[in-house]
């Protein structure tokens, strides 16, 4: 026994509303289900829609669901996150506080080091993709030091900082 479609739309209604639709997806479907209001078999609009069966029944239980709008492709939800918001909050506190050279064996986080604090604490496995996406969502970005010469003495770039004499800075006043 078939699904029934709702009783508060009928074909006219559905064609109407594939006209004024922009989305082709959505205009398909709702024709395949304006041939099964005007009495075509099921099989009759799986070959106007151009699918299966199976797939028209699906179409039929979101548009009994949601009206004509359950009929546009929605984003795939995907894959859960694996880091629970314990995971999450504990990771901000390690970063906040910074490694500890003797404990964690690092002078500065990397992300394959906290993806592999995150194994050794709490045994959840992440690449290094993940843990990059996660602490940016945290609101932390990859900042590295500006790089340094060896050999540069410690206060050689010091001399350059520093501000001009009053002399140099001030514009001398032209006597005629």
């Amino acid at each position: 026994m078939p699904i029934p479609l709702r009783a508060d739309f009928d074909a006219a209604g559905l064609r109407a509303a594939a006209r004024r639709t922009k989305d082709a997806v959505q205009a398909r479907r709702l024709l395949a289900l304006a041939a099964i209001y005007d009495g075509a078999s099921r099989t009759e609009a799986a070959r106007v829609g151009g699918v299966t069966v199976q797939i028209v029944r699906d179409w039929v239980v979101r548009f009994n669901a949601e009206g004509p709008a359950g009929l546009v492709d929605r984003k795939a939800p995907g894959q859960a996150s694996r880091l629970t918001s314990t995971h999450r909050a504990a990771l901000a506190a390690v970063l906040e506080s910074g490694p500890i050279p003797a404990v964690h064996g690092v002078v500065r986080w990397r992300l394959v080091d906290l993806c592999q604090w995150l194994w050794e604490e709490h045994r959840v496995t992440a690449a290094k993709q993940t843990m990059s996406r996660e602490v940016r969502a945290l609101g932390y970005r990859k900042l590295s030091a500006r790089p340094r010469h060896h050999a540069q003495a410690e206060g050689a770039a010091d001399l350059f900082k520093r501000a001009s004499p009053a002399v140099w800075t001030k514009s001398r006043v032209r006597t005629a």
